[in-house]
């Protein structure tokens, strides 16, 4: 057998390569969907990003015998560091087959650069942060993903396990259906109204006539409701900015809640419609007609993606969260919503997944972030 040769991803070919290796892998797979390739690009580093002002980024190609065989993208996270005091690199868009040599050859080509730059330790995957597309899939591995999270073969663990990385975190993707609401415990919606009387909770939906301006407060919100959650980093302001444009044509305003308390916004809840179906169809080009068949007749899109709930600290004790999301359900009915999936959620968020799991919703799905260094107790 030919050996493995790792190089550094350079030329606008190399990266064109490093991109579509994916379809490789997952050429037959029924659930896997390609991601968009204009986005994959900037999050890659391979075209401007906000995320690269405070990142560095290093990408790699395995191949053997003149064929690609595996990838693997370094990451300096600048912003995490600062924050953690760490000296922490990340790996992330690992995808490879199912070769051990090929993978340690990956791996230790992304060590290399970021001990170069003085990481002293690595966590992943991370395409490229936690505020974007993250965590490996342990199981479930006969579903298809939801809009923006992430797919991978079943044999990938085994792989990321033997290059040294341990288990430091799982994030949970929960599921529910709206003909649960109808048996939902009385209690439920008792307590919730009790909580919205207490303190005077208004939930209301997305301003359409100040759009990117209410895009912005549900990404401020959740960068104010977040400070001491595990590997958290808040988005900056260019790239709230960055996000507010790249989804101000996939959000539905009626899908997105505000909750206030005396005119303050205190929470928010964000939805995306699973726009995958149609990623999938598209083959995750949105150019030149593909952003066309994208949006075309959404309201024909049955299921959907609850991305976030967040509440500010002063009231997160307080059951808001309960309240945004029991202010789902008519939006969800009126839509004529089939499915949601709550993704993703830490296994450390005991407040989320508690009241998750006493709204009915299901865990269904399992992603794993892993490190080369031993989880300590703030890990947890």
């Amino acid at each position: 057998m030919q050996p493995v040769v790792v190089r550094p991803v350079e030329t606008r070919s190399e990266q064109r390569r490093f991109i579509r290796f994916a379809w490789r892998i997952y050429r037959g797979n029924p659930h896997w969907v390609p991601p968009l390739v204009h986005a994959q690009k900037q999050l890659l580093g391979f075209r401007p990003h906000p995320f690269y002002e405070q990142a560095e980024a290093r990408s790699f190609l395995a191949t053997r015998g003149g064929t690609d065989v595996g990838r693997i993208t370094a990451i300096v996270n600048r912003a995490h560091n600062a924050i953690h005091e760490e000296q922490r690199g990340f790996f992330g868009f690992f995808e490879c087959d199912d070769d051990s040599e090929a993978a340690k050859a990956l791996f230790d080509a992304a060590r290399d650069w970021l001990h170069s730059k003085g990481m002293t330790c690595v966590r992943g995957p991370a395409n490229p942060s936690l505020n974007y597309e993250a965590g490996l899939l342990v199981d479930a591995f006969d579903k298809p993903p939801s809009f923006m999270m992430t797919y991978n073969p079943p044999y990938y663990a085994r792989l990321v396990e033997e290059n040294g990385f341990v288990k430091v975190q799982d994030m949970y993707a929960f599921w529910g259906e709206l003909s649960m609401l109808e048996t939902l415990d009385p209690k439920l919606a008792s307590m919730t109204e009790s909580i919205r009387e207490r303190f005077g909770v208004v939930i209301r939906t997305l301003d359409k006539k100040r759009f990117e301006e209410g895009v912005k407060l549900f990404f401020e919100t959740y960068n104010a409701s977040l400070p001491g959650t595990w590997g958290f980093v808040p988005f900056t302001k260019k790239e709230i900015a960055h996000l507010a444009a790249e989804l101000k044509h996939l959000i539905v305003p009626e899908l997105a809640l505000v909750a206030e308390v005396e005119g303050k916004p205190v929470g928010t809840t964000f939805s995306l419609l699973d726009y995958n179906p149609r990623i999938r169809a598209i083959d995750g080009r949105l150019f030149p007609f593909g952003f066309l068949r994208l949006l075309w007749n959404r309201r024909a899109i049955k299921n959907m993606r609850a991305m976030t709930a967040n509440v500010v600290p002063e009231f997160q004790a307080w059951g808001i969260g309960l309240v945004l999301l029991s202010g789902l359900v008519k939006p969800l009915k009126d839509w004529g919503m089939k499915e949601v999936e709550f993704s993703w959620v830490l296994e450390s968020n005991h407040l989320s997944r508690k009241s998750l799991e006493r709204g009915g919703a299901i865990r269904t799905k399992t992603y794993r972030m892993y490190q080369d260094d031993p989880p300590t107790a703030r890990d947890g």
